[in-house]
């Protein structure tokens, strides 16, 4: 839902408190140094975790390199509900695009990726999921490391995880599990801050159609089916972001760690040979298209945490990836992986849109000037009213029957009986993607996803510049599967609207959705006007150590070559059965832990913890030091494409 010219202004009328970032600089020259221990490409969601947990041990100098801008003064990306002005096609976004994608009638897609610190976590819309039990246990068998499974994992939510009470101060008594949640972390999470008028319907179709929509207490205690009370990053009423959050003032007053924005990597540098293997300890950077390149090497590793976009089209930059393919566009080969950029996984999303009765919607918050004029001097005042609100106040993920036509047909792709197939959001406002909301009328909308999709896709180069876009094809409704699964989740839909509660409220299914009754109208309904939820994983997957496919070992480390690692949304095999953006904390969380094991000074001792089953590849030298450089990674979710 583009924001209206008319109301940009107003955006820029208040210029928010926010706190002087005491080590943050905007040129190479600022510098103290160019030699690091490590140096992490990406500040951020999973880049921002490692280089705050590097940097908790003194003596280590961490530096944080940023292709884009700093989060600090901008006004949307502190108040929840102003997030969707800051992407697509914006200077806090990659502004890519897909190329024609066949299963949604050859439409080509704005594929944003938040390009400023805490990446996409500073302009996504918030949802906070951590997918399944099953999500985990599914890579921890197959990668052989059971440091990936749900037990382990859950023991980093305390450390990562601060919950804390919503905004509006609401009795949230039977919104959540408190065993589920950490109440001392880093990360501020909430349960929602502004009530909306589906709150009592939704809850009512829970109990009138138990059987088809059961209630679940909180989809973040392992298992997620059924519908429950949504829960965002968002704290005090403002966005909680990887920037925020793990690169606070508090945190970047540490001596050890700097910042410098305005860094675009444009190359991994060999730096040598060790057994044979090719060795990367450089990275090159530079500020814009032209300018001249800067070289910073570290002593330790080359932390990769730029993307599930970026971090391939890095490797491809840098030689590693497909041999083929990097011949195309005239890189020399140093190692040929052609798993680098491949099996690009992503949810499609579907709006469907209901005209409803009354002006209760949050529609009318962006029709006027005045009206938003005065919410925003509100959420200053108090950081209350409906801006502190995510587009959702419930989810719901549900499976399949066990006796479905699809599952017979082609198997079950969900992580395990805990896992999803598909994913409702239920949203007080007009979302559909690529049209604006109309000028008059008030909007329900009930989003619908396949969240164990089966189409792949892939990211490759289009050329050797390294400010040149690549090309991205996630393969949408690429498989019968998806195509068939996403019917029915409007299907479902359909079935949900049913419940009493909804009789006097909507008054008719909206544009294309009001003619898709039949199976072929729904298949075209959905061709035409379905999108994404921007949850790209999977173009670094990690696979067994030894194995001859995939990217990454289990501890993260990249095949075939040394002083390599990558940790971020790339590594995930599958989507979750959720949103991306809490998983990818939490897989950086561990991945930090991984890191230490590997450095005697953290107490490490080149061998690791927590089920891993790895040692360290890339090659000891003393010191310790961290460089952050790059991109943008976990999910983006904006209120016209995402949730």
């Amino acid at each position: 839902m583009p924001f209206p010219n008319s109301l940009w202004t107003s955006l820029f009328l208040f210029t928010l408190v926010s706190p002087v970032f005491s080590a943050l600089y905007t040129t190479p020259s600022q510098l103290p140094q160019t030699t690091f221990d490590y140096i992490i490409v990406g500040a951020g969601t999973a880049g921002n975790v490692v280089a705050n947990r590097l940097s908790e041990k003194e003596g280590v100098s961490v530096l944080v390199l940023e292709a884009g801008v700093s989060n600090e003064g901008v006004d949307a990306a502190a108040i929840p509900l102003l997030g969707p002005s800051l992407v697509p096609n914006t200077l806090y976004d990659w502004n890519y695009t897909t190329v024609e994608q066949k299963g949604y009638d050859n439409r080509v897609l704005p594929y944003s990726r938040g390009r400023m610190l805490g990446g996409s976590s500073s302009v996504n819309y918030l949802v906070y999921t951590r997918g399944s039990s099953d999500d985990f246990e599914r890579i921890a068998k197959e990668t052989g490391d059971s440091g990936w499974g749900w037990d382990n994992i859950k023991k980093y939510i305390p450390r990562h995880e601060k919950f804390v009470a919503p905004a509006d101060g609401h009795d949230t008594k039977g919104e959540f599990t408190a065993t589920a949640h950490g109440t001392d972390g880093i990360l501020q999470i909430s349960l929602p801050n502004f009530p909306n008028t589906l709150d009592e319907r939704v809850m009512a179709t829970t109990k009138e159609l138990s059987k088809d929509f059961p209630f679940l207490e909180d989809h973040n205690g392992g298992d997620v089916l059924g519908i429950a009370w949504s829960q965002a990053s968002i704290g005090g009423g403002a966005r909680s972001s990887s920037a925020t959050a793990y690169l606070s003032a508090d945190f970047l007053k540490r001596p050890n760690l700097h910042v410098l924005i305005n860094a675009q990597v444009t190359k991994l540098v060999q730096t040598g040979t060790q057994d044979g293997v090719a060795v990367f300890h450089g990275v090159e950077f530079a500020t814009k298209a032209g300018e001249e390149v800067t070289t910073v090497t570290s002593t330790k590793e080359t932390i990769l945490s730029a993307g599930t976009i970026g971090t391939p089209t890095i490797l491809q930059l840098s030689g590693i990836g497909d041999n083929d393919e990097l011949t195309k566009v005239g890189i020399k080969t140093v190692f040929n992986n052609p798993s680098v950029g491949k099996n690009l996984t992503d949810h499609p999303l579907l709006a469907n849109v209901y005209s409803v009765k009354g002006t209760e919607s949050f529609d009318g918050l962006f029709r006027s000037t005045d009206t938003l004029h005065s919410n925003i001097e509100r959420w200053v005042s108090n950081k209350t009213g409906p801006l502190t609100s995510s587009v959702c106040n419930h989810i719901g993920f549900f499976r399949l029957p066990d006796d479905s036509d699809l599952l017979k047909k082609f198997g079950d792709p969900s992580s395990g009986p805990k896992g999803a197939h598909l994913e409702m959001i239920f949203s007080n406002l007009w979302v559909q993607p690529g049209i604006p909301a109309p000028k008059t009328g008030s909007f329900f909308t009930i989003t619908t996803s396949v969240t164990s999709p089966t189409s792949r896709g892939y990211t490759k180069l289009s050329s050797s510049d390294p400010f040149a876009k690549p090309t991205i094809d996630p393969n949408f409704l690429g498989t019968e599967f998806d195509r068939l699964a996403l019917r029915q989740s409007v299907k479902l839909a359909q079935r949900f609207i049913t419940a009493s509660v909804w009789k006097d409220y909507i008054t008719a299914p909206f544009g294309d959705y009001s003619r898709a009754t039949t199976d072929d109208s729904l298949d075209a309904y959905a061709r035409a006007n379905a999108a994404t939820f921007f949850h790209p994983v999977g173009t670094a997957l990690m696979s067994p150590k030894g194995a001859q496919y995939g990217v990454t070992d289990p501890d993260l480390k990249v095949k075939g070559v040394q002083g390599l690692r990558i940790i971020d949304g790339s590594v995930l095999p599958y989507l979750p059965s959720g949103h991306t953006q809490a998983p990818i904390y939490l897989v950086a969380e561990r991945a930090a832990d991984l890191v230490k094991a590997d450095n005697p000074v953290f107490g490490g001792s080149n061998s690791t913890s927590n089920g891993s089953t790895t040692g360290s590849n890339a090659g000891s030298r003393p010191g310790i030091s961290v460089a952050v450089v790059g991109g943008a990674v976990a999910s983006l979710l904006i209120i016209s494409l995402t949730l």
